[in-house]
């Protein structure tokens, strides 16, 4: 199965959760999941059921580095800074999906 990478851009708790929401979905089916944290993104509250199923199904969350430094904000539990060129470096076949 090919993997999912989606890319949250906006303070909008709506499409973090509609991404979520996706992420666990391709998860829970066997497949890689990936969560991008862009921009203001990672102002975002990551808690919840939704954000603890992703925890519990392995999806892997990425907070942009400059982003966090950029809005004063500590790094979400369970996630891990990453870049844009790192997370497309490490793309692969997953599709891309924007949210």
């Amino acid at each position: 199965m090919r993997g999912l990478t989606i890319v949250v851009v906006g303070a909008d708790p709506a499409r973090l959760d509609a991404a979520l929401t996706l992420a666990n979905a391709q998860a829970a089916l066997g497949g890689r999941a990936r969560l991008y944290l862009h921009d203001a993104a990672v102002t975002l509250s990551f808690t919840g059921p939704l954000a603890e199923a992703a925890h519990e199904l392995g999806v892997t969350v990425i907070a942009c580095q400059t982003a966090l430094e950029q809005h004063g904000v500590l790094l979400p539990v369970g996630a891990e800074g990453g870049g844009m060129i790192g997370l497309l470096d490490t793309l692969g076949d997953d599709r891309l999906t924007i949210v």
